[in-house]
């Protein structure tokens, strides 16, 4: 009777996980970010490994730069093995420039009809550029759902970073192409997703698209509040650094928590660093960033800050919490520009989670509504000497900020449960269509 009965649970058990693969929704996702950058780590599995539970099959199609891919695949392969989520990635190409694109896009395209043939997706779910254009083919070809998810104004992107020139004729056509089909994207997809309430607004007000409203939640860069958690710090790791760093006691911490250049402005950061060091002599800058250390330094240099205040860390994921609790404010300066009303910094959700006040600059998604709702740092509406000293004169004045406010604060807006459970929502929608 036991053997039958454990036969008959086990039977039940394999039929009932038969079904489950029967009835699972299969979600083909394509960025062109990799998975094996930090991004893709924090921004796109989190949020697939929730949505897994909720009877979503995912197959990742992702383009990674080669020297990430074999640092980093044993570890995305570790961290989505338990889950629904198989994961393709082809090799990303940088030059030269436009070849090199249309070279990615033919290989995205190659392989996404590919895996199309092999799985019958239920849906397309891809980031903005050329997934977008993999998608519309998709969709023409096979009638597949998609769902467009819009982290950023991308050719505007391209053109206010200074990747595209558009008075040269090559990149005015490029740009037009791509904000051309930007437009048939948000008019074609089942649902429409971006990163800010400003984007949201502005989308809305867009007259070339018919049927405006379109259909479009806004989802933020979510943070992990588990990794990122003031009370979870690993104290043996804090001491570690502070011995290796040289950081006293008294040290006054301003951090700079990612990458240096594009969007985030080295300079306008060294400059503010100087004229704080000048009112408060034990202000010291750790800059926790992974690459171009010599800019910093030498940046740091041309405005008279000198080498003993800059402390500057290349840090895995799971150390940035430990460096970040040393800060008694972060700054993150962006450059103010259209395409950036689209934008959700990361960083910001993670030094909010850790409880640190910031100081940033207005024009910039959602940060300025942010900081203010939350009273979580300073704004600088400029980059001019007087906006920089107000700040300053507040900082030294002693301005107390509520740790546990900002961390709510953070739980609140930039919580990745609630990232989630909204992109649970769309997909039901669009698979109630």
């Amino acid at each position: 009777m036991a053997y039958n009965f454990i036969t008959l649970v086990a039977g039940r058990k394999q039929l009932n996980n038969s079904l489950a693969a029967m009835t699972a929704k299969k979600i083909l996702f394509i960025s062109y970010d990799g998975m094996t950058d930090p991004l893709g780590q924090s921004q796109v599995i989190p949020y697939l490994i929730g949505l897994s539970g909720y009877g979503y099959e995912f197959t990742i199609l992702s383009c990674d730069k080669p020297a990430l891919y074999i640092a980093n695949k044993t570890y995305v392969e570790e961290l989505i093995a338990p889950y629904p989520i198989k994961w393709i990635s082809l090799p990303y190409h940088k030059n030269p420039p436009v070849l090199s694109s249309l070279y990615d896009f033919y290989q995205l395209n190659k392989k996404a009809d590919q895996l199309y043939k092999q799985h019958t997706f239920d849906m397309v779910h891809t980031r903005v550029g050329l997934p977008t254009l993999v998608a519309l083919q998709l969709k023409k070809k096979y009638g597949i759902k998609f769902l467009n998810d819009i982290r950023g104004f991308w050719a505007d992107e391209r053109v206010d970073g200074g990747i595209w020139n558009i008075k040269n004729p090559l990149y005015k056509a490029i740009y037009n192409f791509f904000k051309n089909k930007e437009t048939e994207c948000l008019a074609s997809a089942d649902y429409n997703v971006c990163l800010t309430y400003a984007a949201q607004k502005e989308i809305h007000s867009w007259k070339n698209i018919p049927n405006q409203p379109v259909p479009l939640a806004v989802i933020p860069c979510s943070v992990d509040l588990h990794l990122f958690d003031p009370e979870k710090i690993d104290t043996d790791l804090k001491q570690k650094f502070k011995k290796e760093l040289n950081i006293s006691d008294d040290d006054f911490i301003i951090s700079y928590l990612g990458s240096i250049g594009g969007w985030y402005l080295t300079k306008e950061m060294l400059r503010f660093c100087k004229l704080l060091s000048d009112s408060i002599p034990k202000a010291r800058f750790l800059f926790i960033s992974p690459h171009h250390h010599d800019i910093i330094i030498s940046t740091a240099a041309t405005f008279g800050l000198s080498r003993d205040k800059l402390i500057i860390k290349h840090a895995k994921r799971y150390e940035v919490p430990a460096l970040l609790s040393f800060s008694n404010y972060s700054i993150f300066f962006i450059k103010p520009c259209y395409s950036k009303i689209s934008s959700s910094p990361t960083k910001h959700g993670e030094i909010m989670a850790m409880g640190i006040p910031v100081i940033t600059n207005t024009g910039v998604g959602d940060i300025q509504k942010i900081v203010t709702d939350y009273n979580s740092g300073y704004l600088a509406n400029d980059f001019s000497y007087e906006s920089f000293t107000s700040i300053i004169e507040k900082i030294i004045a002693a301005a107390s900020f509520n740790e546990l406010a900002i961390r709510n604060g953070a739980k609140e807006f930039y919580n990745l449960d609630t990232a989630i459970t909204t992109y649970k929502k769309v997909y039901a929608a669009i698979f109630d269509k």
